[in-house]
Parts: C-alpha cells; sequence; structure tokens
C-alpha cells in the first residue's frame, strides 16, 4: 500500500482505476437525488474532487458544477474524463477544504467525498479545529436553502458496516456538533477478475485485504459508505 498523499501526486491513472470499480450501481447519486431532487435546477460544488468520482456523475445531472481538489494532478484526470464526456457545464479551481476558493453563498449544493477525512481523523493533532474551520467554510459557500452532503469510508472489505475506529470521533461531530443527519449505503468495488481486484485493493487499502481477496477468489469487494447531509 502507497501513502495516499503520494498516489494523489504521482499515481492518479491507478487510483482512478480503482474508484472505477466502485459504486457501479449507482448508489452514490442515488442518495444525492433522494437529499436534493431538483438538480437540474443546482449549482454545485464538490470539494476534494479528486480524480471527479462525485463531480463526473454530476455534471450531467445539474446546472453547472465547479471542483476543488489540492491536487493539480487529480484535478488534470477529472477534466480529461468530463472533456471525453462532453460536458461544458464544469469548472475547477485548486484549493484546500479549509480555505475554499469559491465566494460567498456561491452554491445550492456541496458535496464532499472521502476528503475531508484526511483533516478530521483522530490521529491528527488539532483535527477538531481542521473540522471547524472545514464547516465554517462549507456555511459559507452553501446558499440559504442549499444543501451539503458529506461521503466518508463506513468499511471495506467487511459484510456490514465497519467505519474505522480513528473517523468514528470525527463522524460523531458531524451529527451531534454540526447538525448532520446521517445513513449508510452499500457502495461495492466489483472488478474485472481477482487478479485486478487483488493489486487495485493492495495498491489503496493494503496487503491484509488484497491477501483476503486472493484467499477468496472474490471479484466483489463488499464496501459501505457514510452519508452525512445537511440543509442550511
Amino acid at each position: 500500500m502507497q501513502e495516499h498523499e503520494v498516489i494523489y501526486q504521482s499515481e492518479t491513472e491507478t487510483y482512478d482505476r480503482l474508484i472505477a470499480n466502485e459504486d457501479r450501481e449507482g448508489n452514490v447519486l442515488r442518495a444525492i437525488r433522494t437529499i436534493v431532487p431538483n438538480l437540474a435546477q443546482v449549482d454545485a460544488a464538490d470539494i476534494g474532487s479528486g480524480t471527479g468520482k462525485i463531480a463526473r456523475r454530476l455534471a450531467s445531472q445539474v446546472k453547472s458544477i465547479v471542483m476543488t481538489d489540492a491536487s493539480k494532478a487529480m484535478l488534470a484526470v477529472a477534466e480529461k474524463h468530463l472533456k471525453a464526456g462532453g460536458s461544458a457545464n464544469w469548472r475547477m479551481e485548486q484549493g484546500m477544504n479549509e480555505n475554499l476558493p469559491l465566494a460567498d453563498h456561491a452554491v445550492d449544493l456541496l458535496t464532499a467525498g472521502w476528503t475531508i477525512c484526511y483533516s478530521t481523523s483522530s490521529n491528527i493533532p488539532n483535527w477538531e479545529d481542521n473540522l471547524q474551520r472545514i464547516q465554517q467554510e462549507i456555511a459559507r459557500v452553501v446558499k440559504p436553502g442549499g444543501s451539503a452532503v458529506i461521503f466518508e469510508n463506513f468499511g471495506t472489505g467487511s459484510s456490514v458496516p465497519d467505519p474505522p475506529d480513528f473517523l468514528t470521533a470525527y463522524y460523531a461531530k458531524l451529527e451531534l456538533q454540526y447538525g448532520f443527519a446521517h445513513t449508510v449505503i452499500q457502495t461495492d468495488f466489483e472488478f474485472e477478475s481477482v487478479e485486478e481486484a487483488a493489486a487495485l485493493t493492495d495498491f489503496f487499502f493494503g496487503s491484509e485485504l488484497s491477501q483476503e481477496v486472493l484467499r477468496t477468489q472474490v471479484t466483489r469487494v463488499p464496501g459501505f459508505t457514510g452519508v452525512w447531509w445537511k440543509r442550511y
């Protein structure tokens, strides 16, 4: 398993191959539609967008979307996909979640998928201050009456939801301090072969999961995603 910070700068294409196999059923987009049914009327932002896992699905559904990420390399992959898909209602800005390069009250919908956790896991000094700053930024850029939807890891390789211990304090604060509602959706990885499943899970999640894939000879790896949402 490589360090995720390295992956997001120099292994973007391999990372993109991994996430292309996640949530083939479209449960992430379905969750967003449940929270914000009128997507066609929405100006959206996807922060920590990476290679555009969420933004690429939203682009054809919303009026406009802006993607932000700290990594130019990740945004370059997202740009390639969006241009190939023919969408023209998007733009990109490089920036951190703690200091979003967006105007006040700029969007009706803000999504943040698998990104805030990198500043708010309990093994990071001052993680609570980081979370407070990010929440302030979200509140600043979402229009009154708009919504924010946060997606985070709620277990990979387990047959039941099993959130990482180092993220549970952050998740609790989203609900108890910041007023987010919460549910869990299934977002399995489905690979073309056992060999691909083992290689890509080892690349991102490490040898414990990849060895289990090889032992069980599966091409579908269970995954769960926590969903938190709030209206402003």
